[in-house]
C-alpha cells in the first residue's frame, strides 16, 4: 500500500479547531455528521466520538479537516 503523506495516522495530533489539545474524556461539540454533544473515549479500535445525543460513534480519523489537520469539533470548557 502507498502512502501519499509523510506522517502515520497515529501521528495526528488531536486538536480542536481552535489548536486546543484533545484526549479520551474530553467533552466537545461535533460540527459534522449531527452529533451534537460528544465525549472522546477510547474503544478497541481507538480514539471515538460518542454523542451524548443520540450515542451514535465516529471515529477521529473521519473528523480531521483536510485543510488544517485539526478536529472539526471545538472543545467544551
Amino acid at each position: 500500500m502507498f502512502r501519499f503523506s509523510g506522517k502515520k495516522k497515529d501521528e495526528l495530533k488531536m486538536l480542536d479547531l481552535n489548536g486546543e489539545p484533545l484526549s479520551a474524556g474530553d467533552m466537545v461539540e461535533s460540527l459534522r455528521y449531527d452529533l451534537g454533544v460528544c465525549l472522546i473515549v477510547k474503544d478497541e479500535n481507538g480514539l471515538v466520538y460518542e454523542s451524548l445525543e443520540n450515542s451514535k460513534q465516529v471515529s477521529w480519523i473521519k473528523m480531521v479537516d483536510a485543510s488544517t489537520k485539526f478536529q472539526k469539533v471545538k472543545k467544551i470548557n
